[in-house]
């Protein structure tokens, strides 16, 4: 009689486990901070009826907290949070510069034209601005990707060059919001451009994403092959 032995298999390895969202999360908390809740909440202090003057003093809080506490505990200025700072700050000197209806309606343009200006300089340098909003986008909270874009940004002369005129795209796409601003706000009733400006902002960025993707694709390509 012969007695059967019976081997158990070796169980199959465990599939790999993805990358959590909170990785992604993570990323692009530091936008969030600095450009998405100071936004947001000078529009919701707009609405609820608070003065500009309280509402861009208010909106500046949390950037210019953020920028104080990372240059107390890493001495690396965040250049993204003081832009919103120094841009609340001019558009408030204009407030208090003059009362005139279509002066005022003009201010928002002097800010698109602070912002555009600001990523346009930074286009130039080792630290494009755009570049805090696009790298969580590419990266998607992976570390392989991460370490891909910082080898990239060293080694590859097209990566930095897509990666200066993803910023410049976003900086003509201030800057024209800007001019169409002005001219509107001289040149159109004050009740219709009340409610145009917002259509300009969206235009704006509407813009800035379509010309970006030009340049923000093929970094995406890079990344994702030099893994």
């Amino acid at each position: 009689m012969t007695t059967a032995q019976l081997t158990s298999r070796p169980e199959a390895p465990a599939p790999t486990p993805s990358k959590p969202a909170g990785d992604a999360r993570a990323a692009l908390r530091p936008l969030v901070i600095d450009l998405v809740i100071p936004l947001t909440s000078y529009y919701i202090l707009r609405a609820a009826g608070a003065g500009l003057v309280l509402s861009l003093a208010l909106s500046s809080v949390v950037p210019a907290a953020r920028a104080v506490v990372g240059l107390i505990r890493s001495r690396d200025v965040n250049a993204l949070a003081i832009l919103i700072v120094a841009v609340n700050m001019v558009s408030i000197a204009i407030s208090f510069w003059s009362g005139n209806a279509r002066v005022m309606l003009a201010k928002d343009g002097a800010i698109s034209s602070t912002i555009g200006i600001a990523i346009l300089v930074s286009a130039f340098t080792a630290r494009p601005l755009m570049t805090a909003g696009l790298r969580p986008f590419i990266v998607k909270g992976d570390a392989a990707r991460s370490a891909a874009f910082d080898r990239l940004r060293v080694t590859s002369t097209r990566f930095r060059r897509l990666e200066r005129m993803f910023s410049v795209a976003w900086g003509l796409a201030c800057l024209a919001e800007c001019i169409a601003r002005v001219i509107f706000a001289f040149t159109l009733p004050v009740g219709t451009m009340v409610w145009l400006g917002t259509v300009l902002t969206m235009a704006s960025i509407g813009i800035g994403i379509v010309s970006g993707s030009f340049f923000s694709i093929p970094m995406e390509k890079m990344v994702a092959d030099a893994r």
